[in-house]
């Protein structure tokens, strides 16, 4: 069995904290609808293609939150480890 190094560790984190902030995301984005603060639903429903917007904006939030824990996760990895 190989040891484990430093890369393999810091990889393993940051796919562990994409994997959190994509979820956080997906529950976000759920959130706003079933709250609908800003009526997202109604404007979704009234598209020309209600499903392609849903999706897009589900992507969108969901890649958001996951790039952003994946980035901050790299910013403080160096932090934690001193």
């Amino acid at each position: 069995m190989r040891p484990r190094t430093r890369h393999s560790s810091l990889a393993r984190k940051l796919v562990r904290e994409a994997a959190l902030g994509t979820a956080l995301g997906l529950g976000f984005c759920l959130l706003i609808v079933l709250i609908d603060p800003s009526h997202v639903t109604s404007l979704i429903a009234h598209n020309a293609q209600p499903r392609t917007t849903a999706i897009i904006l589900a992507s969108f939030v969901v890649l958001t939150f996951g790039i952003g824990a994946t980035l901050s996760s790299f910013v403080l990895a160096p932090i934690e480890n001193h």
